[in-house]
């Protein structure tokens, strides 16, 4: 039986994920601005846009992630999806901000969202393959300590990019999903002793059994996950837009003030782990989805004015509130702040209690089962926010009401959850 944690194999694999934050990243804050202000798309087809790729992703994720629950390789059965789908993903990311025309574009995404769906899912199973069931939350927390990581290059150094060029956050996402592939192929062994998997329902035979297990502990909670990422993606999408029309801030500015939720995600990534090994994962998750619910109510009640009150200097991720002035951390800030605490208690926590519902042979295929419940969310959730957007005549700010409202329907599923915990092994 395993005592600890290993870190170090952890870490070496959150580069994976680390990749995969780098790219959706960048993506979520620039290409709504390209949509707008490059190709003059209305606020309904920017959201409508920004779900074309998570269509594409829910005919892919969970089906290449049961796929490789299956396959038998030297290499093993998640690292040839990384190998053959984070270069495809690189080359097709690079050229999106040098597409001078629409439909280029929309291929130039479209590729990029093909490859990435092929093993974002493989590289997230990877994490319960190498893991035993009492040390998923806190390895959960540690991948996801890298993925908010690149989350901040992306926001972050992004925002700065930017404003050189605007092609430059693409290319050096594109350098880094290469760099974080080569990693994990390089340090990162699978186990060969699988479960025989061969015998073992697949994707749609496994929702199935969800829908009809007895206990319905499953299921609340992959709706849970839809419902509560309806609300953060939809966020995620237009954050920058909302900061430009909303706060009036520079796309750049906007993106920064976006990567404080990210940092303190990342700074409380690791606990969040460690606090759901104490009080439980579904504990933990509910009182995140009341924190960030709080925040955002928060947001859309604060005056903008007020929302850019600048409280103390903070070098990196504050914002200047005038030409030349120093990088503030503002009231706004502070909310994200919060609310990036209390998302890592929800998303560190989620994935664990997914592949705890089932066995070592079938994690593939419940990662899938997460990807396929999160993609829908995605989908829903931009559309939804682009036509309130529209029937508010432009009002950025109801996105910080609508958001809120999904996470407390989460919380209400969550409250019924009874299965999912960590087990000892």
């Amino acid at each position: 039986m395993a005592t600890r944690l290993n870190y170090g194999k952890t870490f070496l694999l959150g580069f994976g994920f680390f990749g995969v934050s780098v790219i959706w990243g960048v993506y979520n804050a620039f290409v709504p601005i390209f949509l707008s202000e490059k190709f003059h798309l209305s606020p309904i087809l920017v959201g409508f846009f920004m779900t074309l790729d998570n269509i594409a992703a829910l005919l892919i994720q969970p089906f290449s992630s049961a796929w490789s629950d299956r396959i038998r390789t030297p290499l093993g059965r998640r690292i040839p999806f990384i190998l053959i789908g984070a270069p495809i993903s690189a080359f097709a990311f690079g050229l999106i901000p040098v597409a001078a025309v629409l439909p280029l574009f929309v291929a130039c995404t479209s590729t990029l969202l093909l490859s990435a769906a092929l093993w974002r899912t493989p590289v997230i199973a990877l994490m319960p393959d190498i893991t035993p069931s009492q040390f998923r939350s806190q390895a959960n927390g540690v991948i996801n300590f890298m993925g908010g990581i690149g989350a901040i290059v992306a926001l972050q150094t992004g925002g700065i990019l930017y404003k050189t060029n605007h092609a430059f956050p693409f290319w050096l996402g594109s350098a880094l999903v290469i760099a974080a592939a080569l990693i994990v192929y390089l340090f990162i062994e699978e186990p060969k002793d699988y479960e025989q998997a061969e015998a073992q329902p697949g994707i749609l035979a496994s929702l199935r059994e969800v829908f009809t297990h007895p206990d319905k502990s499953g299921l609340r909670i992959l709706f849970a996950i839809f419902f509560w990422f309806i609300g953060y993606s939809a966020v995620d999408t237009f954050f920058t837009l909302y900061a430009k029309n909303h706060l009036g801030l520079n796309e750049g500015d906007g993106a920064t003030l976006l990567s404080v939720l990210p940092l303190f995600f990342v700074l409380f990534s690791i606990p969040s782990g460690f606090l759901a090994a104490k009080i439980g994962r579904r504990i933990t998750i509910s009182i995140g989805l009341i924190v960030i619910s709080l925040m955002l109510v928060l947001l859309y009640v604060t005056p903008a004015a007020a929302l850019l009150i600048g409280i103390t200097p903070l070098p990196l991720v504050g914002i200047p509130l005038v030409e030349g002035g120093a990088r503030m951390l503002t009231l706004a800030g502070v909310f994200l702040m919060i609310a990036g605490i209390a998302w890592s208690f929800v998303n560190i926590n989620s994935l664990p209690m997914i592949v705890d519902l089932t066995t070592t042979a079938r994690i593939g295929t419940f990662t899938g089962l997460y990807y396929l419940f999160s993609t829908l969310s995605a989908i829903v959730g931009p559309n939804l926010n682009g036509w309130a957007i529209e029937l508010t005549h432009n009002n950025y700010n109801i996105i910080m009401l609508i958001a809120p409202a999904f996470m407390l329907i989460a919380l209400w599923l969550m409250l019924g959850v009874k299965r999912g915990e960590a087990t000892v092994q």
